[in-house]
């Protein structure tokens, strides 16, 4: 179970111990889990004196000293006018992002301090948060790189024309008597799907993926999602990590980004069921939260219903950024709504229990080393969506028990080598 605790305001998980991070692969009875290190954080990222606040004052204390220094030495013309250039360029003035995001922060930051607050004394009081004063150096894992060409693959498989004798198959299903080889499945024109009770390796350029049991996945790019519309399927719970656009994303280049416009490509109405509920996961830049609210949701029939938080602390229950720091927050943005379209739709005898969403939820955990790795919502929304619904996650890089997932990576933290056997 990956939920450690839960209170009327939000859950503290246990990320490594969630279903999707245990496997055992058939047919030789081999049990993987996903490394345990990539999740020891010991320490913030930033300590909390490097607060916005006190880098300014520790800032303007170095200058005013370094100042003093100078002029006693009779040196301080020049350095004298390169202090005030420095102290101006510290304090400009803010752009408007900047000045919404201030505003924004300063709305939530009680709702997180107080959601925070009792989850993170419960992990202590049960002993999975640590505060004994022994701190351990974090993890540093490197990331696996013979990944990288999932979304090469995806370009080169979009090149290909489809062989016009034959219409790929919607799904097509890896079977209990199929337990020997999976060299023959066609993973980027049709959804391959794992009907089995355990995980399958699947090989893919010579790369090895894990596959979880009674998980479907696409691998594919936005101008190749049609395969999920095959069959009509439709989802009662869809996720949304969408590859935002930013500036630290374009100069790492660690992955594709989307322009926000181009998500309106995504065929969500054709893919949501009535009431569907959709989660999407949002950076705390204002422009994509407005985007997602005003037009995006709007665009796809959603009803914008509440905003959750992910809050991301270490192993002692810090958390990872300073709250009140100007570089990052802790904390990033889920933005939950239902599909309105098709109610009219509905009759008497197919019409199912709604679930109300509490809102304003905190989502506690520490996370991953890895980038964009977010962690699975599948236990958090068991208790808002019926037994036997049917979800999928949009942009995925991993895959669940149960789920389908799409995305040009999809199979990116399903790499071998991001597991241990046990």
């Amino acid at each position: 179970m990956s939920i450690v605790y839960k209170d009327p305001k939000g859950w503290l998980l246990d990320e490594p111990s969630h279903a999707s991070r245990t496997l055992k692969v058939a047919p030789f009875g081999l049990k993987y889990a996903f490394k345990p290190e990539y999740f020891d954080i010991y320490a913030p990222h930033i300590a909390e004196s490097s607060s916005a606040s006190d880098a300014i004052a520790c800032v303007n204390r170095t200058e005013q000293e370094d100042t003093t220094s100078r002029e006693k030495s009779g040196k301080t013309t020049w350095n004298n006018h390169e202090v005030k250039k420095k102290r101006k360029r510290k304090l400009r003035e803010l752009n408007q992002g900047e000045i919404d995001f201030h505003e924004y922060h300063t709305k939530i930051r009680k709702i997180i301090l107080e959601g925070t607050k009792p989850l993170i004394a419960e992990g202590l009081s049960l002993g999975f948060l640590d505060r004994s004063g022994i701190r351990k150096e974090s993890s540093r894992l490197a990331p696996i790189t013979d990944d990288s060409c999932l979304a090469d693959l995806c370009e080169m498989a979009r090149q290909f024309p489809l062989d016009s004798d034959s219409e790929p198959k919607a799904v097509q299903i890896i079977r209990e008597e199929d337990m020997t080889s999976t060299d023959d499945l066609d993973l980027f024109s049709s959804v391959t799907r794992n009907s089995t009770n355990c995980a399958r390796l699947v090989t893919l350029m010579g790369q090895k993926y894990l596959i979880p049991r009674h998980s479907s996945f696409l691998l594919s790019d936005i101008s190749c999602i049609q395969p999920l519309l095959r069959g009509n399927n439709k989802f009662d719970v869809i996720i949304i990590d969408p590859p935002w656009e930013n500036k630290s994303v374009k100069r790492s280049n660690r992955y594709q980004f989307l322009p926000a416009h181009q998500l309106k490509q995504i065929p969500v109405p054709s893919l949501a069921a009535p009431e569907c509920l959709i989660v999407t996961w949002v950076t705390n830049r204002q422009k994509h939260l407005r985007f997602v609210k005003e037009e995006l949701y709007p665009f796809w029939s959603i009803e914008a219903v509440t905003d959750w938080w992910w809050v991301k602390i270490t192993k002692a229950g810090e958390f990872v950024f300073p709250l009140e720091s100007s570089h990052k927050k802790p904390y990033e943005n889920l933005v939950l709504g239902r599909y309105r379209k098709n109610k009219e739709y509905f009759t008497s005898e197919t019409e199912t229990t709604i679930y109300p969403i509490p809102d304003q939820k905190i989502i506690c955990s520490i996370p991953s080393t890895l980038h964009s790795h977010k962690p699975s919502l599948s236990e958090v929304l068991k208790e808002y969506i019926s037994p036997d619904a049917r979800c999928l996650e949009l942009f995925a890089r991993n895959l669940q028990p149960g789920w389908t997932s799409w995305g040009n990576e999809v199979l990116k933290f399903q790499h071998i080598s991001y597991f241990n056997i046990i």
